[in-house]
C-alpha cells in the first residue's frame, strides 16, 4: 500500500480515539457515578412458641407476621422508601429462659425490634435485657398486669409494648360470663407463672364482686406437669364440696391455662364429677387446636367457654383472612395473630418515620413515636388499616381493650357464642 494511504489511515485512527475519549462523561477526581438508592434492612425478630403449650397460637402468629412482612415491603417499595423487612423467627416454647437466650442471640445479629415473646413470664424475664440494650418488643399475647412482669412505673416499660389488653379487662369478661351462665360457685386452677397468678388474683376478685363463691384456687407448676392426677383429685374434692350446697348447673371449673388444658381433660376419668359441671377457660385456651383434636368429646361435654380479646378490622381483616386461608388450607387467623400482624406494621412504620428523620435506629425516638403511629395507623392515614381493630395504648404501653369474644366447644368444634363489651359490661349472645 502507498505510504500516503498509510499516513491517512493513521490520522483517522488517532482522531477516532480522541473523539471516543471526548464523548465519554468525565468524572472529577474523587467522584463516582451516582448509585441506586441503597436498601435499608429492617431486621425484625419474631419470638413464638412452635413446639410448646401455645403452638396453635405460635403458628398463627408466625403466619400472620410473614404475610405482614410481605405487605410491608410491598408498601415501602410503592412509597419509594428503601426499607425492607427481614424476619428472624425463633421458637421459645413459652419458656422464659429460652426467651432470654433468643433475645440475646437476636441482639447479637443486630435485631433490635421484636414481635413477641408471647407469654408474660417470658416478657418478665427479658425486660431488663431489652431495657439495658435499648431493644423494642411488641408482644401480641402477654396479658399479665404490669406488676406481675416486674414493672412499677411506665418508664420501666418504655421499650415494651403489648398489643393486647391486660387481664384486668379479661377477668371482668370472665366473671360476667360465669354470672350469665348461672354459675354461683367456682373452683379455679391456674398455671403458676406471672400470667396465671395474675388471672387468679384478678379473677377471684371479680367473681366475688358478682357474688360468685370461689371455693379454692389450685396452682400447678410451669412448665406444666405430665401427670395432672394429683391436681385433678384436688379439684374433684372441691367440686364435691360445692355440690353439697349448689346444683351442677351452678358450679364451674375455671382454668387459667394454656393448651395443657387438653392434657388435663384427657386425664379426667369419664365418670368424674368434673365432667358434670361447666368449664370456663380464657385466652390461653380459646380456639385451641389441641383441645378439639385431642379431647373433642370431653371438651364438648364441659363446653370450655373461653374468652379472647378480639376485634376484627373490616376490609383489611378480610384481605388478610383470604391470603391466610389460601396458605393454610382454609384456616382463619386467631386474635393473637391479628395483634401480631398489626404489631409488625406499627414497628415498621415507626422505624421508617424515625429513620427518615435521623438516618439511624434510635430506640428512644421509636418508642416515643409508636403510640402516635399506632393511632394514625388505626385511622388509615398511611393508606393501610389494622386487622385487629383500633390500636391505642395506656400509660404502660399496654393496649386498651374494648371487647372479648366468647367461644365454646360444641360437637367437637370451637363455636363463637357471644361477645363481651367493655363499655357496657354486657354480653351479646350469638
Amino acid at each position: 500500500m502507498d505510504r500516503r494511504w498509510l499516513g491517512f489511515f493513521g490520522i483517522l485512527l488517532i482522531a477516532g480515539v480522541l473523539f471516543a475519549g471526548c464523548a465519554q462523561p468525565q468524572e472529577k477526581p474523587g467522584e463516582t457515578a451516582a448509585p441506586e438508592a441503597e436498601k435499608v434492612e429492617l431486621p425484625l425478630g419474631v419470638l413464638v412458641d412452635l413446639s410448646g403449650p401455645l403452638t396453635t397460637y405460635g403458628e398463627d402468629i408466625k403466619m400472620t407476621v410473614t404475610i405482614a412482612s410481605e405487605n410491608i415491603n410491598a408498601y415501602f417499595e410503592k412509597q419509594g422508601k428503601p426499607y425492607r423487612v427481614k424476619l428472624y423467627v425463633e421458637d421459645t416454647k413459652v419458656d422464659p429462659k429460652i426467651a432470654l437466650d433468643k433475645v440475646m442471640a437476636l441482639h447479637s445479629k443486630g435485631v433490635k425490634l421484636i414481635v413477641g415473646p408471647m407469654g408474660s413470664g417470658e416478657v418478665k424475664n427479658v425486660i431488663e435485657y431489652v431495657r439495658s440494650n435499648k431493644m423494642i418488643i411488641a408482644s401480641p399475647s402477654s396479658t399479665a398486669d404490669p406488676k406481675y412482669i416486674g414493672v412499677t412505673s411506665p418508664e420501666e416499660k418504655k421499650y415494651v409494648f403489648r398489643f393486647v389488653a391486660t387481664d384486668s379487662f379479661q377477668t371482668k369478661a370472665i366473671a360476667k360470663l360465669a354470672q350469665e351462665l348461672g354459675v354461683k360457685a367456682v373452683v379455679i386452677t391456674y398455671i403458676g407463672n406471672a400470667w396465671g397468678k395474675g388471672l387468679n388474683e384478678f379473677g377471684s376478685s371479680e367473681f366475688e364482686k358478682l357474688g360468685i363463691e370461689v371455693k379454692s384456687s389450685v396452682e400447678y407448676p410451669d412448665p406444666p406437669p405430665a401427670d395432672f392426677t394429683p391436681y385433678i383429685a384436688t379439684l374433684e374434692e372441691a367440686v364435691n364440696e360445692l355440690l353439697k350446697k349448689y346444683s351442677k348447673d351452678e358450679v364451674a371449673v375455671v382454668t387459667f391455662s394454656y393448651e395443657e388444658v387438653a392434657t388435663m381433660l384427657a386425664q379426667v376419668k369419664s365418670d368424674s364429677v368434673l365432667l358434670d359441671v361447666k368449664w370456663i377457660g380464657c385466652d390461653g385456651t380459646a380456639k385451641s387446636k389441641k383441645v378439639v383434636e385431642d379431647v373433642p368429646e370431653k371438651a364438648s361435654r364441659v363446653m370450655l367457654y373461653s374468652t379472647v380479646s378480639e376485634t376484627r378490622g373490616g376490609a383489611a381483616y378480610e384481605e388478610l383472612k383470604k391470603v391466610y386461608e389460601e396458605r393454610t388450607g382454609g384456616k382463619t387467623p386467631i386474635s393473637y395473630g391479628l395483634n401480631a400482624y398489626d404489631a409488625a406494621w406499627v414497628l415498621a412504620l415507626a422505624f421508617a418515620e424515625v429513620y427518615d428523620r435521623l438516618g439511624k435506629y434510635d430506640a428512644d425516638a421509636i418508642a416515643e413515636a409508636i403510640p402516635g403511629v399506632a393511632e394514625r395507623y388505626s385511622r388509615g392515614e398511611y393508606g393501610v388499616s389494622p386487622v385487629s381493630g383500633e390500636v391505642k395504648f395506656d400509660e404502660y404501653n399496654d393496649r386498651i381493650g374494648s371487647e372479648y369474644r366468647i367461644y365454646a366447644v360444641k360437637e367437637g368444634s370451637w363455636t363463637e357464642v357471644g361477645v363481651w363489651k367493655f363499655a357496657t359490661n354486657a354480653i351479646e349472645w350469638s
